[in-house]
């Protein structure tokens, strides 16, 4: 199975998700968001399977600093742009595999999914 793992490395849960990966002999490639950038189409792909609002993490510091207006009025595009821009404000890891694309790091879900 192809995986590659997207995030940033210090981010807690990004950290767990190595972990757990790690531990359960899955291979997978890192993206690391803010090193490597983030193409405009993956982004994309992300939003057509999960939605842009799964995606931005309106609970993660970077979205809640925000000028009031920057967070008004939110819709696909504006988001689109946001995440862009700032991709810390994706919800993380976002995970690429051959059996689709996940948002967040489940120990459950992942075992079902990548433990088999």
């Amino acid at each position: 199975m192809a995986l590659t793992l997207y995030g940033i490395p210090n981010c807690d849960t990004v950290k767990k998700a190595r972990r757990w990966l790690d531990g359960a002999g899955v291979s997978y490639r890192f993206h690391d968001f803010r090193k490597d950038g983030l193409e405009p189409t993956r982004l994309q792909q992300w939003i057509d399977a999960v939605g842009w609002e799964r995606l931005l993490n309106k609970s993660g510091t970077t979205f809640r600093k925000l000028p009031d207006a920057d967070k008004a009025g939110l819709d696909a595009a504006k988001a689109k742009a946001l995440m862009l821009d700032q991709p810390a404000m994706i919800r993380r890891p976002v995970v690429e595999a051959d059996d689709g694309i996940s948002v967040g790091f489940s120990e459950s879900d992942w075992q079902a999914r990548f433990a088999a």
